[in-house]
């Protein structure tokens, strides 16, 4: 008889072990939080905290389940409109890198101030509205009445692509897109350049912000991505200016416009 009440007794304790281990395999447990410092233990929470804990008290990144948003997959324009956008990522201007010179803060490219616009007496014989560019000089004058010009330094075409003669603006254009011609192609890819067949208006486009095109020909006055060659003959042949000065030339000259080149 003792030995039976002896193996009932053992029974129910084995049954109310069982029964806690239970409970505590199936109970909630709050979330694994990881250290964002490796060098810190890898999981710092497996237990239960105390009622009243804070669940994140040390700041560490609590990991959990993705938004929705966060796993739909990236819209491809959106990242080629903000490639576009940063010239730092794509930076088309065909200038050679300047060579080191070991100064830890290298000098900031600029433009001589003298190239910078102004008005200027003119006794020319062109009418006023008329586009005057001196090319040996690096300006553009836009007469105006009064025995005046408005004065803009430029760019212009390197040895061997200057050009002279009259023609007029058959179009206007704001952030033109840029179609380099099949000749320019490829003699940059002869010197290991390679250049887009198009490229889209923006702030890396060689073009600028904005274009004003001469005839039929593929010459234009543009702005240009790359504003410490105004000045210089760096060019096609195509008459560069900054950004800021072609978009005020734009809003002075219409369609039609003469422009003599010289």
């Amino acid at each position: 008889m003792r030995t039976a009440l002896l193996l009932l007794t053992s029974c129910l304790a084995l049954v109310a072990v069982a029964d806690a281990i239970a409970s505590e395999r199936y109970a909630t447990r709050p979330p694994v939080v990881m250290s964002p410092d490796l060098t810190a233990p890898w999981v710092m929470q497996l237990r239960q905290r105390p009622v009243g804990t804070p669940v994140n008290q040390r700041g560490y990144v609590v990991f959990s389940e993705p938004s929705a948003r966060a796993i739909k997959p990236r819209d491809r324009r959106a990242v080629r409109r903000s490639v576009d956008a940063n010239p730092s990522l794509r930076e088309v201007s065909f200038q050679r890198p300047e060579e080191p010179t070991g100064d830890p803060q290298p000098k900031k490219r600029g433009m001589d101030p003298r190239f910078l616009p102004q008005t200027v007496s003119y006794e020319g014989p062109e009418q006023p509205g008329t586009i005057v560019i001196d090319t040996a000089q690096r300006f553009l004058y836009l007469v105006e009445p009064g025995g005046t010009a408005q004065r803009y330094g430029v760019g212009v075409g390197k040895e061997g692509f200057g050009w002279s003669g009259t023609n007029t603006i058959t179009r206007k254009a704001e952030w033109p897109d840029w179609y380099p011609p099949a000749q320019m192609i490829e003699r940059e890819r002869r010197k290991g350049r390679i250049i887009p067949a198009h490229m889209e208006g923006g702030v890396a486009n060689p073009l600028g912000a904005r274009a004003l095109y001469l005839g039929s020909t593929l010459y234009r006055i543009h702005g240009t991505n790359a504003p410490w060659t105004i000045g210089q003959s760096v060019s096609s042949g195509c008459i560069r200016m900054r950004n800021e000065d072609v978009t005020d030339l734009y809003e002075r000259v219409n369609v039609g416009t003469k422009v003599i080149v010289r």
